[in-house]
């Protein structure tokens, strides 16, 4: 029997750099309150969130992507040329095929480098990251470019009182390599698709293949939505209070460290209350920075993580080095936790 020669990869991998792209329209809760009834007091004591931001005709899923990432590899200190994977995370890319991924790719300027689309929701930063450390342990690929980019702007009902306010546009991005040390812990993460109905699209894609026009949704001038995103609240409150502050526990066993070795909180940025919850479950010592993005930027799904990232090393509220916990979780509903050294 033949043997299979065995891979040479880097004995640990990190993030090496880190970056983010926002729009350039900023959208308060007053543009919101237009199309449903309800007051910036409610907005914000529900969810945190004072504005987001939109994109813009030019600001594409691709064009986010690309600047986001730019930025990643400048901080990083490498040449695109070295970048061996593109991994995207987004549920806003609206063409099936081919990935948007290996656009991006050439657009940076990588070599002929592997690429392709994930979708995971808002935990696709974190699924993303875990295959992009086992590339560069396994030796597939000595840097990977980890992208979550969203336009869930395309994806929203502003007639929806539920949801209109929650989603903006954005996209974030990481490189990682090899490292001499642990720098990206053990993932925790998983599917609970018995609740895949709680966070879902409106209507599927086909339903508009077979003409079924009657019992597409229309707005309140009678025409035909286009797809958005729903969800029932209180359900997805109740499982991400709960059921992922345990998940983030276990990230921090399996990291080998306690609540009070961290420096940094990066949760997914989908309520500002279920961030508070979260803290309060965790027991977080007060010394440990956690990550509020979502007051000026909205619940950007995989670009969540990243941009709340990049906006705290670039306060100043966190530094490279620091060690912080980062949690994914969302439609599928699906999640990912594990813990990081900041670039």
């Amino acid at each position: 029997m033949a043997k299979i020669k065995p891979s040479k990869g880097a004995p640990y991998a990190r993030i090496l750099g880190v970056g983010g792209y926002r729009p350039t329209r900023v959208v308060p809760n007053e543009v919101i309150l237009e199309k449903i009834d309800s007051s910036d007091e409610w907005i914000r004591s529900r969810s945190g969130i004072e504005s987001r931001h939109w994109a813009g005709s030019e600001e594409t899923v691709a064009a986010m992507s690309v600047e986001a990432a730019g930025k990643a590899i400048a901080n990083a200190g490498i040449d695109a040329s070295r970048v061996g994977a593109v991994v995207v995370s987004t549920v806003s890319h609206f063409a099936q095929t081919p990935a948007i991924a290996t656009s991006i790719a050439d657009q940076l300027g990588t070599e002929k480098a592997a690429a392709f689309d994930i979708s995971a929701g808002c935990a696709g930063f974190g699924y993303g990251l875990t295959l992009a450390k086992g590339m560069v342990v396994e030796g597939s690929a000595e840097y990977v470019v980890v992208i979550g980019v969203e336009r869930l702007s395309d994806l929203t009902d502003l007639e929806d009182r539920a949801t209109a306010f929650l989603f903006g546009d954005g996209a974030g991005a990481v490189v990682v390599g090899p490292a001499t040390e642990p720098a990206i812990g053990p993932t925790v993460w998983g599917s609970e698709g018995d609740k895949s109905d709680i966070i879902k699209q409106t209507v599927p894609w086909d339903r508009f293949h077979v003409g079924d026009v009657d019992e597409l949704p229309l707005d309140s001038e009678g025409n035909i939505k286009f797809p958005a995103i729903t969800q029932e609240g209180q359900a997805v409150f109740r499982w991400a209070v709960f059921e992922m502050a345990k998940v983030a526990q276990q990230a921090l066993d399996a990291a080998g460290i306690t609540s009070e070795d961290l420096d940094v909180f990066i949760p997914h940025q989908a309520n500002v209350r279920i961030i508070d919850s979260m803290v309060k479950t965790l027991k977080l010592p007060e010394h440990v920075t956690v990550a509020r993005d979502i007051r000026t930027t909205g619940n950007t799904s995989a670009a969540s993580i990243p941009l709340a990232m990049e906006r705290l090393l670039a306060t100043g509220e966190a530094k490279s080095g620091d060690t912080a916990l980062v949690i994914g979780f969302g439609a599928g509903l699906v999640y990912a936790a594990t813990v990081v050294t900041l670039p």
